[in-house]
């Protein structure tokens, strides 16, 4: 595919400055060739702007005299997920329709406009709309629905009676509608608490590789519209997670939390179960989360508190050792100062 820069700048509300010319691709500033597009999004690559072969670069206003020809952007980041967006070649290769090495029960409905891979299972009473992708080994159990124009990638697991609204994307190997981690203490040890409850997945979301999302034990797991999954993340019974919010990789969210709108739990934070993350919260990388966060709030560390204490205490821990080797100093000098001030007092 090729494209002019001028019909990015009509297309995107773009300013091009410099030469109009074609572009083939998107790629870095260190590694864009004449042909290709690239961007600058944070301020500490600005020099690779002097050096750069790109064909054209995406910079805000301050950077546009900075190369030969520019587009023009008060979000270049932005304006690259929309651009590369065009350049970026679908995955899979079959047409609409279901593969004969498929397993449809005959009590499911797929859309003749899905795509069904070979060795695919979809359950009794399960529904697939149209545009839906299942690729191969995805298993769909019993009374379960794909909604239009989702993605599931190869492995994925949809147990029993999962819900997916439109555009959902699934990477491989994550696991919606497992079992919840929940057991009661009996006398003879633990006994297991049939979890019954469905996971309902709005518009939009996008659920990275190898995730789990748990089934609610008699209530709802949900995801809502819009909201980002990444790698390695267990989400349990129960939990809701609000619209557009992100949970970075290996984030755990014990059972029954409620995660607002547009919460970042950044990567491995953990939160545990019956708390309340407010709408807009901020958690940071590896903080533990143990009490309700109020909308807005910017935490990090483990325990969680206050994120521009942590950052200020954080400086302070390295200079530690040498203010406890101060402070033993002082405490001498105070200890002979009085013993001083004591004989003087004697004589």
């Amino acid at each position: 595919m090729h494209v002019k820069l001028s019909e990015l700048a009509a297309r995107f509300g773009l300013r091009l400055v410099g030469e109009d010319r074609e572009i083939r691709g998107v790629n870095t500033l260190d590694n864009a060739g004449p042909d290709e597009l690239s961007f600058l999004a944070n301020p500490k690559y600005a020099p690779a702007l002097a050096t750069t072969r790109a064909g054209a670069v995406i910079v805000p206003e301050r950077h546009a005299g900075d190369v030969a020809t520019a587009l023009v952007s008060d979000n270049p980041y932005l304006c690259l997920a929309r651009i590369a967006t065009l350049f970026a070649p679908p995955q899979g290769t079959q047409e609409q329709g279901v593969s004969p090495l498929a397993f449809v029960h005959e009590a499911a409905t797929v859309d003749p406009a899905a795509i069904v891979y070979p060795f695919v299972y979809v359950g009794p009473r399960s529904r697939v709309a149209a545009g839906a992708r299942l690729f191969p080994h995805v298993y769909v159990g019993e009374d379960c629905e794909v909604g239009q124009n989702a993605t599931l990638y190869p492995g994925v697991t949809l147990m029993s009676g999962v819900r997916l609204g439109r555009g959902v994307i699934c990477h491989p190997g994550c696991v919606l509608g497992s079992d919840g981690f929940g057991y009661a203490q009996g006398p003879e040890g633990l006994v297991k608490v049939p979890q019954i409850g469905p996971v309902v997945v709005g518009d939009g979301v996008e659920i990275g590789a190898n995730s789990a999302v748990d089934r609610g034990s008699l209530g709802t797991t949900e995801i809502r519209s819009g909201a980002k999954v990444d790698n390695l993340c267990q989400v349990a019974h129960n939990v809701r997670i609000g619209e557009h919010s992100i949970l970075v990789a290996q984030v755990g969210v014990s059972g029954s939390t409620t995660i607002g709108r547009g919460v970042i739990l950044a990567g491995q934070a953990g939160v545990v179960g019956h708390l309340s993350i407010g709408d807009g919260a901020m958690v940071g990388a590896q903080a533990g989360v143990g009490q309700d966060l109020p909308p807005g709030a910017r935490v990090s560390g483990s325990p969680a508190y206050e994120h521009g204490l942590f950052l200020r205490n954080s400086v302070l821990l390295p200079k530690l050792p040498e203010l406890f080797k101060r402070v033993k100093e002082l405490e001498k000098e105070l200890f002979e100062l009085r013993k001083q001030g004591t004989n003087d007092d004697d004589a």
